[in-house]
């Protein structure tokens, strides 16, 4: 059964209307002073504020720990608590823990950015427009701010008790093969999220090579389960990959593999040898960021997903983005569908 720190906790979360209680109140505090005081990360440790940068690093862990034991309170709840209090809470819970994996890994992200310039945080939403509680106080304090409520989705006819992690691609995972171009981080999502056997980089190579600093990894007990990227300035990005990152690889994996060995197999071989299309000036003027998202076929958690496209566009945004798009190609109704779904 649920303890009596875990009922403590759950009543803290919703204590009064205005009101919050102990866990809640810290969880915003944290979050206020970490994305007010971001700009003294980044630097090296014998800089004048390295007090300032051990202090953020120290609440920045406080902040990754109380998300992680809200988010095993959400597991907690679905595995113990009776069906009749689990369908009473269980949508409120959830509605934190999707924005708690949102908020904890664009905190880590903020601990990544080593920047000059001031950060786009965005201005705080007219009351009117807020949802109210943590969840609206939270949400507000997401660069995306009331946006994330186009992603609105209802919380699952089914619970499930899953514990996802959800961050940035760290730079232990970009320990790359120079020959391939690739992570073992993209292997291994590639491997899991496309039907086709998969070639190093066909999915995330040219995010990773040409913009890492805006990738995310989502992962279950069973290890990486979904990805997000992005390119903040697409137009250039979209040169660059056509001008040096192609022909690289496609030097690199001619066509005539495609047709002798199943183990490459024709169609990711190829994926690189057709000419992508061109995105219209309109759209780039209009959308100046590009993004990628997926998720692995065990993913049923909308929410999950929800929490990828948070922290994605939370990052983008954070950086000046004022708008983006996807590109999927129309016979791909994997992507079409996970596109859908997500609203």
């Amino acid at each position: 059964p649920l303890t009596l720190e875990e009922v403590r906790m759950l009543v803290e979360l919703f204590y009064l209307p205005y009101q919050h209680g102990a866990l809640a109140q810290q969880l915003l505090e944290h979050f206020r002073w970490l994305r007010a005081n971001s700009l003294s990360v980044g630097v090296p440790d014998t800089a004048p504020d390295a007090c300032g940068v051990t202090q953020w690093r120290g609440r920045a862990r406080s902040f990754q720990q109380l998300c992680a034991r809200t988010c095993r309170l959400h597991s907690r709840l679905v595995s113990t608590a009776g069906r009749a209090l689990l369908y009473d809470l269980h949508p409120y819970l959830w509605d934190i823990r999707n924005l708690l994996l949102a908020a904890s890994a664009f905190v880590l992200w903020l601990g990544c950015q080593s920047i000059s310039a001031p950060m786009l945080l965005g201005r705080d939403a007219e009351p009117w427009a807020r949802r109210g509680g943590l969840f609206g106080e939270l949400q507000a304090l997401l660069p995306v701010g009331n946006s994330c409520d186009l992603f609105y989705h209802p919380p699952p006819l089914f619970p499930s008790s899953q514990l996802y992690l959800l961050r940035p691609l760290l730079p232990l995972d970009k320990l790359e093969n120079e020959e391939e171009g690739c992570s073992e981080a993209s292997q291994e999502l590639q491997a899991q999220l496309s039907h086709a056997p998969p070639l190093p980089g066909r999915l995330l190579g040219s995010f990773l090579s040409l913009s890492p600093e805006y990738t995310f990894v989502l992962e279950d007990e069973d290890g990486p389960c979904g990805y997000a990227a992005g390119a903040l300035h697409a137009e250039g990005f979209l040169q660059q990959r056509d001008s040096s990152w192609l022909p690289a690889i496609r030097h690199k994996y001619p066509p005539e593999l495609g047709t002798g060995g199943a183990a490459l197999g024709q169609e990711a071989v190829l994926f690189f040898h057709t000419e992508p299309l061109a995105v219209p000036q309109p759209v780039l003027r209009r959308f100046p960021s590009l993004v990628q998202l997926g998720t692995a076929p065990r993913v049923l958690d909308v929410g999950a997903s929800r929490s990828l496209a948070l922290c994605l566009l939370s990052a983008l945004r954070a950086n000046g983005s004022r708008g983006v798009f996807c590109q999927v190609s129309d016979s791909d109704r994997q992507q079409l569908s996970f596109y859908s779904k997500l609203g």
